[in-house]
């Protein structure tokens, strides 16, 4: 799961799990030109310490970084944040193919709930496109905009990772679970 073809007939795009230095730029890359530039957020706002402490995820298309989202795990829900694509290369197909490849890589690390918070701008678009349902909760606001909970519930698979999961799995890079490690010991 660590990478891959984003759908039939487009093996240009690729989605792959943040495991790199240079990948993690080009998240903060896209970013910087989706945040900051195209939606005039403050750096402070656009980058804040929960980068160090979840999971980012980063679209190709080729070689070239155009899209990135990170995922924060709290005890019983994935919590999908800063979905970001470059103003050319928004298209519903790029965001769908990313979105099935977060649903799965959540539910695969066993959990059934994901939660958004997005803008009433692009919260219809989670709700028809990706089958997110809005949350009867109040909205937060920020920068005079408020967002609107969405959540959708994960068929976990299973070989979801638990517990009780081989211990080499427990091991392997994120993602990569059915990948064996390179200092794994043959049994």
């Amino acid at each position: 799961m660590t990478e891959q073809i984003a759908f039939e007939g487009h093996n240009a795009l690729r989605i792959e799990i943040v495991t790199k230095l240079e990948q993690f730029m080009h998240v903060m890359a896209v970013r910087a030109i989706c945040y900051m530039e195209d939606t005039v957020f403050p750096a402070d706002q656009a980058y804040d310490g929960n980068d160090f402490q979840c999971t980012h995820i980063v679209v190709y298309l080729q070689d070239e970084p155009i899209g990135a989202v990170r995922i924060r795990w709290f005890k019983d829900f994935a919590k999908i944040e800063r979905t970001a694509f470059r103003p050319r290369y928004r298209d519903v197909g790029y965001l769908k193919a990313l979105a099935d490849y977060v649903f799965a890589h959540i539910a695969r690390k066993g959990y059934s709930r994901a939660i958004t918070h997005a803008s009433p701008k692009y919260a219809r678009l989670w709700r028809i496109l990706l089958g997110m349902r809005k949350v009867n909760k109040a909205s937060a606001s920020y920068f005079g905009e408020d967002y609107i909970e969405l959540a959708k519930e994960l068929d976990v698979p299973a070989n979801a990772i638990t517990g009780d999961s081989d211990v080499e799995v427990l091991f392997r890079t994120e993602g990569a679970w059915d990948v064996t490690g390179r200092y794994e010991t043959a049994r």
